[in-house]
């Protein structure tokens, strides 16, 4: 049976993962990827007041429910379908409904904080850190919360000063010291997209390439 190979896509909030992530599925092929996201593991706050939750960190490694994450990680690499949680950003709880994940010979995994996870790190056959900016993460993540999660202006820039900088500061940024490629410029940047795909090519072929 052939190997699965696991290539994990890191960087800040905003960095541009997704669109990395992406493009690695659309030239690889769904038919032939895993797509995990570390968003997904993230721990419900159902008990949590709002003012509680204006003031929770989200960005610290304790937030998210990695091991879960590996778990699954480790399912999908031994051929074994997994269900992933599926989380409300609006209210910040799991809802009662998963996602079914088939196993595919290429598990893709997103997330700003994979890299600092010492339990993640040997699960990766390719790590890869998007490396963007830091005023151009904050304008992408300001106009994603307030499309997307219903928050406001306000709102946003007080997370992001209080908790979302201090721990990439802490976090994220130290953990691109563990990335085999180190793209900036995030989904732009064609060429370090093809030399990931040409390698995750080989590995496919050959595990030991």
């Amino acid at each position: 049976m052939s190997e699965v190979v696991v290539v994990a896509v890191a960087g800040g909030t905003g960095s541009g993962k997704t669109t990395v992530a992406q493009a690695i599925v659309a030239r690889i092929g769904l038919d032939r990827i895993a797509y995990l996201q570390h968003d997904s593991y993230y721990r419900a706050l159902t008990a949590a007041s709002k003012e509680n939750l204006l003031h929770h960190n989200f960005d610290h490694p304790d937030a998210l429910e990695t091991e879960l994450l590996a778990e699954h990680i480790r399912a999908l690499k031994a051929r074994r379908p997994v269900e992933v949680p599926i989380y409300d950003f609006t209210c910040h709880q799991r809802t009662n409904r998963t996602v079914r994940v088939e196993p595919r010979r290429v598990v893709l995994v997103e997330g700003i904080l994979l890299f600092a996870e010492p339990e993640l790190r040997p699960l990766f056959d390719i790590k890869i850190f998007v490396d963007t900016d830091a005023d151009l993460r904050f304008l992408r993540r300001l106009q994603r919360d307030v499309r997307e999660r219903a928050r406001s202006v306000e709102s946003v820039i007080s997370q992001y000063l209080e908790t979302v900088r201090p721990m990439h500061l802490e976090f994220v940024e130290p953990s691109k010291r563990w990335a085999d490629l180190i793209i900036p410029e995030g989904g732009f940047n064609a060429v370090a997209l093809d030399m990931v795909c040409v390698r995750v090519e080989a590995l496919l072929i050959d595990p030991k390439a």
